[in-house]
């Protein structure tokens, strides 16, 4: 998977679809769904006396949604894109917008072996 906690994503399918960049709280790896950051919000009613809310009452949390339907937010596009793999010189490898070519962070750290001499 080519996100990760953290990042800036872009909801491309559903309700929340065309809104600007948020932050994905988590991802769910075996389901491939990731928990983003108020979209897909549902309303969970909790019985009095619950340890989050001891009156009671609709609590509003976000819900999971596909992988598929969020696109990395790049920065210097301004959108969310496609996202490419690349070894830099060092041998360190790093994701990549597949429009303009920016650096979207490093994925693991310099390895010999993919070093240019």
């Amino acid at each position: 998977m080519r996100i990760r906690r953290g990042d800036l994503v872009q909801v491309v399918i559903g309700d929340d679809a065309g809104s600007d960049a948020r932050k994905v709280l988590q991802v769910l790896r075996t389901k491939g769904k990731v928990l983003v950051e108020g979209v897909n919000r549902v309303y969970k009613h909790v019985k009095r006396g619950h340890p989050k809310s001891p009156q009671g009452g609709r609590l509003s949390r976000e819900m999971p949604i596909d992988i598929s339907n969020v696109a990395l937010y790049c920065t210097a596009c301004g959108r969310g894109v496609r996202v490419g793999m690349q070894f830099l010189d060092d041998g360190s490898k790093v994701r990549v917008c597949r429009k303009c070519g920016a650096n979207l962070g490093t994925v693991s750290p310099p390895n010999k072996r993919y070093a240019k001499d």
